[in-house]
């Protein structure tokens, strides 16, 4: 077979099929594989005026047809799959080739691959790849690890099929080995974050408010005018002004109150623990999807007492949406922040050169959590690439300011009257935390010193000390 193809797809389910596409319509000779033939077959008969496929049916002939270097990229489930799928490919590959995994992987197993695989002389490139099947058709938020080399040859096709804002492509080379799974898991972690806070304030005006679907979907619209305008803020609106054609309901109402997840926002609450990296707002986002899945625990739950106070009447109701607003969008940057931290310690512990502020860029299109205020992200990281927190911009903190009231009001409101808002009240414990001036940490050092002899710190001397507990005395002992 001919090598015509400058990019190959392997794996044509929805996603690797929309980026093929996505390849063709912007020029791009693309080689297909995909393990049943069917699907290539049907992807070509359905779509092959978009553009030029090339159709294989065996991983020889589509590595044949795939001009040097090679650039071969994958969309397979991740694990197991992944790793089958690379061990097919890399034998028929050389030196200087490339293999693209698209897939949501776990970046550790991307580093594992990558290092493997530069020892045969391949590349691999850990892409994450967000914005689901329509974005991966018309222009995905694009977030490539790897090699500088690879970029030099891939990234201009990838930025070429991306997403664009303000005409900027949102693809950039996020950082060696696993930097762009690591980057894409967060991005999923934040969107976990930002959607519970979102569902948090739907919540608060329907019971406190007394607001219906519609009504609230109307307010989600004049907030996607303002600072909170964003995708998600967007099909919210949708969302709660659909009604259910069966029933005639409102279309939330039908739907069972159980969220589930594809594990994305799992890996990043267990990496955050492991880099020491304190992201609660999106720990307890994730741990808020899990409590609502939880059929026998709810049940045992339900007949127990909670709050008492009754909605609000109509004329505190309106002024209540401008508070639920504020505490909206406090909790917004308290969850941006994490994350972006949590990029930061990643950066630190695995060597990445990572420039924060090209991550708020290829951010603003393409990508679920894009948002208008990434513009503001990435013009605070330009300014001061060291910065230690978004609040540590003025603006930011301004805002957050500005917040104090209504943020802690309507986490108030929800306590008394037994709604939950655990990212609400997560993120505002969180900011609590860290602008405190003195902590309980130093009760729990003491009780650890007493228990398990671990030692402490003190204030005013250097080194770590014991107090023997035991004596009557207890004088305390340089460790």
């Amino acid at each position: 077979m001919q090598a015509t193809a400058q990019i190959g797809v392997t794996g044509l389910a929805v996603m690797g099929r929309n980026l093929a596409r996505n390849f063709a319509r912007h020029g791009y000779t693309v080689a297909l594989h995909n393990r049943t033939a069917t699907r290539t077959r049907a992807l070509v008969e359905e779509f092959g005026d978009e553009g030029t496929f090339v159709p294989t049916e065996t991983a020889e002939d589509f590595v044949a047809a795939l001009e040097r270097p090679r650039r071969l990229m994958i969309m397979v489930k991740a694990g197991d799959p992944t790793d089958a799928v690379i061990e097919e490919f890399a034998p028929l590959l050389e030196p200087g080739d490339m293999i693209i995994d698209g897939g949501n992987a776990h970046f550790l197993d991307t580093r594992r691959r990558e290092a493997a695989l530069r020892e045969r002389g391949i590349h691999f490139v850990g892409s994450g790849v967000s914005g689901g099947e329509e974005g991966a058709l018309h222009g995905p938020s694009i977030m490539p690890g790897g090699s500088a080399e690879s970029y030099a040859v891939l990234g201009p096709m990838l930025e070429a099929i991306s997403a664009k804002a303000e005409g900027e492509p949102c693809c950039t080379h996020v950082g060696t080995d696993g930097a762009g799974h690591f980057v894409k898991m967060v991005h999923n972690g934040i969107e976990y974050a930002d959607m519970q806070l979102i569902a948090e304030a739907y919540d608060l005006l329907r019971h406190v408010a007394g607001y219906s679907p519609a009504q609230i979907a109307e307010v989600f619209r004049e907030w996607n005018k303002g600072r909170l305008d964003s995708y998600l803020i967007e099909i919210t609106a949708e969302i709660l002004a659909h009604v259910d054609a069966r029933t005639d309901q409102p279309f939330v109402d039908i739907v069972r109150d159980a969220a589930e997840q594809k594990g994305t926002g799992r890996w990043t609450v267990q990496t955050a623990l492991d880099l020491g990296s304190p992201a609660t707002a999106i720990a307890q986002a994730t741990f808020a999807r899990v409590a609502s899945s939880r059929t026998a625990l709810r049940e045992a739950y339900r007949p127990l007492p909670g709050g008492t106070e009754h909605p609000l009447r109509p004329h505190e109701a309106d002024r209540y949406v401008t508070t639920v607003e504020h505490a909206l969008y406090a909790s917004k940057i308290i969850a941006y922040d994490q994350g972006w931290t949590m990029i930061r310690d990643a950066a630190q512990e695995y060597g990445w050169d990572i420039d924060l502020a090209d991550i708020a860029a290829i951010w603003r299109g393409g990508c679920i959590i894009r948002a208008a205020f990434l513009d503001r992200i990435r013009a605070a990281y330009r300014a001061d690439p060291e910065l230690p927190s978004l609040l540590a911009e003025p603006g930011f903190a301004d805002e957050i300011g500005h917040a104090q009231v209504p943020w802690r009001e309507v986490i108030a409101a929800a306590t008394r009257r037994g709604i939950p808002v655990p990212a609400f009240s997560s993120a505002l414990a969180y900011y609590d935390t860290l602008r405190a001036d003195r902590l309980p940490a130093a009760l729990i050092q003491g009780q650890r010193d007493y228990f398990g002899a671990h030692t402490y710190l003190r204030t005013d001397g250097e080194g770590s000390f014991h107090t023997l507990w035991a004596d009557t005395e207890r004088p305390e002992v340089e460790a």
